[in-house]
């Protein structure tokens, strides 16, 4: 079992649900039609993947997510939106479907907490028809910027990287994904980025809250302390850090995602 840097702690999963497909997927949205069959690889609290099922009704659309702990969640919000989706626990390198199952295969923010995500890749690409597509979005954290500059938030940043890598997983994604494909043997490839951009008081208030949380009450916390890399005052030193900056009157921040779109050709 890979680790998920991340984990599951409120702090987490309220970033999570912030995840709607226009802000995390718009460079798949053009793609989608009604009667797809779509498969959403590390779906989370199913925001993303509620928002796929809506566009492609009545097709056949499936969530797995690694742990089970926002399933049930998931499952609450595609009742409420009238959609049907199947959720479940599932495996990314050994992906419970058939060959050729799916007319697209989504994954967001998911390939950079795996230790081999070509494996990953390579396991959609088998589960995706031909003509199909496979879509992967994830953030490249070396290219997050902020302002005002913030001594704290760069030791967040120096922080995360190290309990990623420590984790076997590589933070800086959006700019591998391409090579990654290459590597599963998936070559009809598109590239393309996008960016979340947290500026206004709300926006960083949301934000910052967010982070502050993870620093001292995640799994990421547990990490980087079980790891040795950061002990609870530096965490806390992080956590107040971005507290400052959610505070600032002219905070912004940007993280840079790398996207990828793959035609699956017939084998």
């Amino acid at each position: 079992m890979d680790t998920y840097t991340h984990g599951h702690a409120e702090p987490v999963l309220q970033a999570h649900r912030w995840r709607t497909a226009e802000n995390s997927a718009g460079y798949l949205l053009p793609w989608l039609r009604a009667g797809l069959d779509v498969l959403d690889v590390g779906c989370g609290p199913g925001t993303i993947t509620v928002d796929l099922a809506a566009r492609v009704a009545p097709g056949r659309v499936v969530g797995l997510d690694v742990s089970p702990a926002p399933l049930a969640e998931a499952r609450a919000l595609a009742e409420r939106a009238g959609v049907a989706v199947e959720f479940g626990v599932g495996d990314g390198y050994a992906l419970a479907a058939a060959d050729d199952s799916f007319d697209v295969v989504h994954a967001h923010q998911v390939l950079q907490h795996l230790t081999d995500p070509v494996a990953a890749l390579r396991e959609m690409g088998r589960v995706c028809r031909p003509g199909g597509l496979i879509a992967v979005r994830d953030v490249d954290y070396a290219a997050t910027t902020w302002f005002p500059a913030s001594a704290g938030l760069d030791r967040w940043l120096d922080l995360y990287e190290r309990v990623a890598r420590a984790n076997g997983a590589e933070p800086d994604a959006g700019r591998r994904l391409r090579s990654w494909a290459h590597a599963a043997g998936l070559r009809d490839t598109v590239a393309t980025t996008s960016a979340w951009c947290f500026a206004t008081p709300d926006e960083r208030a949301w934000w910052g809250r967010s982070w502050a949380g993870r620093a001292t009450a995640s799994a990421f916390a547990e990490q980087a302390l079980a790891h040795g890399l950061a002990t609870q005052a530096q965490l806390q030193e992080v956590a107040d850090a971005w507290l400052a900056w959610a505070a600032a009157d002219d905070g912004w921040l940007g993280m840079l995602h790398g996207e990828l779109l793959i035609r699956v050709q017939p084998r």
